[in-house]
């Protein structure tokens, strides 16, 4: 019975190391976020914006030949 106890306990461990795990990682990524829109606000991402929005009008009208095709 020891011995079940103790995988009990270690899955009970590795279970809660990915929980960290995960949460650190999606921390990370809020972080990163945030400096990406603090960056943005600045007006150092302004000319990335135009090439999306750029890239989105670009496939409007292909969407709509396929309709009326």
């Amino acid at each position: 019975m020891a011995r079940a106890k103790n995988r009990q306990t270690m899955n009970k461990v590795a279970r809660e190391r990915e929980l960290r795990e995960r949460r650190e990682r999606k921390q990370e990524r809020k972080d990163e976020k945030k400096r990406l829109a603090a960056e943005g606000e600045a007006g150092v991402v302004g000319e990335d914006e135009d090439g999306i929005e750029g890239e989105a009008e670009a496939t409007e009208p292909e969407q709509a030949t396929e309709t009326q095709s």
